[in-house]
């Protein structure tokens, strides 16, 4: 299997099909950090990220708005200073999708550049 960050990103249709516990957990050690929570009964996956100062988080915040339109999925976000947490799930589907790990590993990429 290739490496999440190089599989390429579309909205998740509203017929998709959620991935399995099963398919979860296959794709899980490529995103070693993030943590599958439940969230008003919806599996997303989270990931807080430290930074220096609230100028870096907002930076970072805007480096992965550019992915989440390039590749028409877009995450929750919750800015702070010196940190921000991002949380991906398929709206359209109330759950996980492959895009969402995608997205996770693509978030990852841009935060090992910084």
């Amino acid at each position: 299997m290739k490496p999440l960050s190089e599989y390429p990103c579309a909205a998740t249709p509203k017929d998709a099909a959620k991935l399995t516990d099963q398919e979860q957990g296959d794709l899980a050690p490529q995103i070693a950090d993030w943590q599958i929570v439940i969230n008003s009964g919806v599996a997303q996956l989270c990931r807080v990220y430290q930074v220096g100062d609230f100028v870096q988080a907002m930076a970072f915040a805007n480096q992965i708005s550019v992915i989440a339109e390039e590749g028409d999925h877009h995450p929750a976000l919750l800015v702070e200073w010196g940190r921000i947490k991002v949380s991906w799930w398929s709206h359209s589907i109330g759950g996980l999708h492959l895009n969402d790990f995608v997205m996770a590993a693509k978030t990852d990429e841009i935060y090992e550049a910084l």
